[in-house]
């Protein structure tokens, strides 16, 4: 099959094998170009085939010589479609880390799940007998709860209506959008959703079945953003979202204190992932931030980032954290950099665009999500998906 992009909206509905395979080994170069760190032997990744997921479970298993058991939500390939982009990476994965004689096992299905929690408790007793990094990167728009009733998430600002610039993907046009306040009952389901319930259910569950090691880790990734996307971000849905994640993470480090174990919110930048390019308003600002960060020689994307936490932070005896014990990843926010941000978003029309944006950055990181626009494989090669 002759696998092309095809992308509706915000997503793309093909994904190309070889591409994400490339992806992945660019991204094991890197990690693998960098020092050792003596970290974390056994790790369990919730969301472990793409994004901030997949590129914690790089960095444990070829930074950390870790043994990985990631969980994923993915599709294989059928007669008639590609398999999704995620399931590509955690096959090209596991093939590099069969190659170096490391442990990599996933398990695909709904994270949410009572099954999926015990079968990750039976496979860890089996395998590895214990853990001692967590890391909760789980990105969904609904979730089952144990009860069986379904929660979705929405993307809306809490309280008032909400105008500002926006992108329009299918043109590359810089237009308006209005974003209606959501109704208490869409702010608490997305709480439900997106918050640390299920972070803190994955936890207890582990520590239940005597399957945490003393002194685990466990890390949420979260992101806050600048004052120009408070009202859809950390004050809209989402942001209620993160701050219960944010209590969820005190919680934990109380009621686990003698055990040992440590969590930790990381305060990651922005990027595109499938998530963000979803949130109205957001993928102008990334634009815009991408060439002002480049500029600055910032600029970060996922691998670079998580090798970073895992070198710098994660594995200290004491990591940094801001004033409400936040491990900070999020260069975005510094003064000089918010301040050119702010000045490109003011001038930003459709017509200098490209004088002020990264738009051919973000729609290559788009791309590249899927396998797509690598300058080295050959898109019009009859492949196997």
């Amino acid at each position: 099959m002759i696998v092309e992009p095809k992308v509706k909206g915000f997503i793309c509905t093909t994904a190309h094998k070889t591409g994400c395979f490339e992806s992945v080994k660019r991204q094991i170069a890197y990690v693998k170009d960098k020092e050792k760190i003596l970290g974390a032997k056994r790790v369990l990744i919730l969301g472990a085939s793409t994004g901030y997921g997949l590129a914690s479970r790089i960095c444990a298993a070829f930074q950390c010589g870790a043994a990985t058991l990631g969980v994923m939500f993915e599709k294989e390939a059928s007669t008639k479609r590609t398999a999704t982009a995620g399931w590509y990476n955690t096959k090209a994965f596991e093939q590099e880390a069969k190659k170096e004689g490391l442990y990599a096992k996933t398990l695909n299905g709904d994270a949410f799940s009572e099954e999926m929690k015990q079968q990750v408790i039976e496979t860890i007793r089996t395998d590895l007998k214990n853990v001692d990094l967590i890391i909760y990167s789980l990105a969904a728009p609904k979730r089952t709860d144990k009860n069986g009733t379904i929660y979705q998430s929405v993307l809306k600002t809490v309280g008032q209506t909400y105008t500002n610039k926006t992108l329009d993907l299918r043109r590359n046009e810089v237009t308006t959008v209005t974003i209606e306040p959501a109704s208490l009952q869409e702010e608490e389901a997305t709480v439900k959703v997106m918050g640390g319930e299920d972070w803190k259910d994955w936890i207890d569950s582990l520590a239940n079945a005597g399957v945490l090691a003393d002194s685990c880790i466990t890390v949420a990734y979260s992101y806050l953003g600048p004052e120009l996307t408070y009202p859809i971000y950390k004050d809209g849905t989402i942001g209620k979202a993160k701050e219960n994640l944010y209590q969820t993470s005190l919680n934990l480090n109380q009621i686990y204190e003698k055990q040992g174990l440590k969590a930790y919110i990381s305060v990651n930048k922005a990027l595109v992932t499938q998530a963000s390019s979803a949130i109205p308003v957001v993928p102008l600002y990334l634009s815009i931030l991408y060439r002002i960060m480049k500029e600055m020689g910032l600029h970060e994307g996922c691998i670079e980032q998580i090798e970073r936490l895992f070198r710098t932070e994660l594995f200290t005896k004491q990591p940094k954290t801001d004033e409400l014990g936040r491990i900070r990843m999020d260069w975005e926010l510094k003064k000089e950099v918010q301040s050119k941000v702010t000045k490109n978003w003011d001038l930003i029309t459709t017509e200098n665009l490209r004088e002020y944006a990264d738009i051919d950055g973000y729609w290559e990181d788009f791309y590249h999500m899927f396998g797509f626009r690598y300058d080295t494989i050959d898109y019009q090669e009859d492949i196997e998906v």
